[in-house]
């Protein structure tokens, strides 16, 4: 089974991810910001990051930025999912190394279709 790196301060927004998530057969590792994200990274073996964009101690395009910078994450699929649907933020995401963006709210179906998409 594999797992995904769900990061979000919102629990709520965590809780439909996770419900999303494990429903389509993946393992959940949930993180609170960018920062908790980091440490989970370093302790858990994770096939994609699904994070948000605006977040305390660490944003999503900064965790996306020091997740590139280990070996470990060169490859590894990282989408943000946020309410930030501005050209300017899609190109700051793309260029510090996101490999997709999502827009809030989403939709299950969708999520599931990138995520099978971009997962290997």
């Amino acid at each position: 089974m594999l797992s995904i790196l769900a990061v979000d301060d919102s629990p709520s927004m965590r809780k439909m991810v996770n419900f999303t998530l494990t429903g389509a057969g993946y393992r959940v590792v949930e993180a609170v910001d960018g920062q908790d994200a980091l440490e989970k990274a370093e302790t858990h073996e994770v096939a994609l990051v699904l994070a948000d964009q605006n977040m305390p101690r660490l944003d999503g395009i900064g965790l996306t930025r020091k997740l590139r910078e280990h070996p470990r994450f060169k490859t590894t699929p990282i989408l943000i999912l946020t309410t930030e649907s501005s050209d300017q933020m899609k190109q700051a995401g793309k260029a510090a190394g996101a490999t997709g963006w999502l827009v809030k709210p989403f939709d299950p179906n969708r999520l599931i279709e990138v995520i099978q998409k971009v997962i290997r």
